[in-house]
């Protein structure tokens, strides 16, 4: 199935799966995110549907289909009853009777995007999302860039009303959340520069990056484990930083690549940047890569621009 990263897939069982991949030849590689359920909050068409957190996807698959397992989620594309697709997604939204409001205003927000490079994904991609649900806007390619930039200018001439930044009481309440490895000075730092939130209607809103389908090159192979190594290096790559994992090319005597599965460290570093960065090394047949994100909630790996901090 030719699907990407932050596509939905639904099974012929009305499980409703995120991709997490670019590269889903031996089948699509998925998160379990819905489950019809009489106890779900959420409904479509007279169905309820439950929202699956990150650990009771994983116990609930295994116990229903445990042949799903293989390291990630992998579903059979037999198995696919529906692909939903962001950019048709949208489209679908805009087109509809009553298009959601939150939605035509990211979209005049980001004017000058050619249309088909722009995406919904999220719960209002499957239709399961309300008034309050999070409003999570793709970007495709190159042009995310420009996304960002007008989203910025939108909010700095205040000319879309409820499209706004994120204040300093806003972010110590995402840092609580995330309890990253920074200081909140070190993570509000980081996070402020990157443009790519803001608050639709009061609604936490990300502007995320996926690649164009020319932009998707071979996959990232899964390395031998060194254990757990501290580095500073120089970026001299940062095209992929807003990508999942977020890819840093570093110059360094021994690591080729620094990689973040965590969201926190995404676009944290520019090209030409000096970061020091704790993770996992893992030595592959590319060459060793430096891992942050091993887990769902690391603890003692981090990235953080020293050029930004003046360190």
């Amino acid at each position: 199935m030719k699907a990407r990263l932050r596509d939905f897939i639904e099974t012929w069982d009305d499980w409703i799966f995120s991709v997490v991949d670019y590269h889903n030849e031996d089948g699509v590689h998925c998160l379990l995110r819905y489950i019809a359920s009489p106890e779900g909050e959420r409904v479509r068409n007279g169905v309820r549907y439950k929202k699956m957190g990150f650990d009771e996807a994983y116990e609930f698959i295994r116990q229903r289909r445990p042949d799903y397992i293989k390291g990630v989620m992998v579903v059979p594309n037999d198995d696919v009853y529906r692909h939903y697709e962001p950019d048709k997604g949208l489209r679908g939204i805009l087109d509809s009777d009553h298009p959601d409001a939150r939605v035509k205003k990211m979209v005049k927000a980001l004017d000058g995007v050619p249309p088909a490079d722009m995406g919904i994904t999220g719960s209002k991609l499957v239709g399961l999302g309300g008034e309050t649900s999070d409003v999570d806007f793709i970007v495709y390619g190159n042009s995310w860039f420009r996304a960002r930039d007008l989203l910025q200018k939108a909010i700095a001439e205040g000319r879309i009303d409820g499209v706004c930044g994120i204040d300093e009481p806003g972010w110590k309440k995402i840092y609580a959340k995330r309890k990253p490895e920074l200081s909140f000075d070190e993570f509000y730092v980081h996070e402020r520069r990157k443009g790519n939130r803001c608050l639709l209607d009061g609604v936490l809103t990300d502007l995320l990056f996926v690649r164009s389908w020319d932009q998707i090159g071979p996959k990232v192979p899964v390395g031998r484990d060194l254990g757990m190594r501290t580095i500073t290096a120089k970026v001299t790559g940062a095209e992929f930083a807003f990508d999942s994992p977020a890819i840093y090319e570093v110059e360094h005597p021994e690591i080729r690549r620094v990689l973040s599965f965590t969201h926190t460290y995404a676009g944290q570093a520019q090209a030409g940047e000096t970061i020091e960065a704790r993770g996992r090394l893992e030595e592959t047949p590319e060459g060793k890569n430096l891992v942050i994100g091993t887990s769902r909630e690391p603890k003692g790996e981090w990235i953080k621009s020293l050029t930004l901090l003046g360190q």
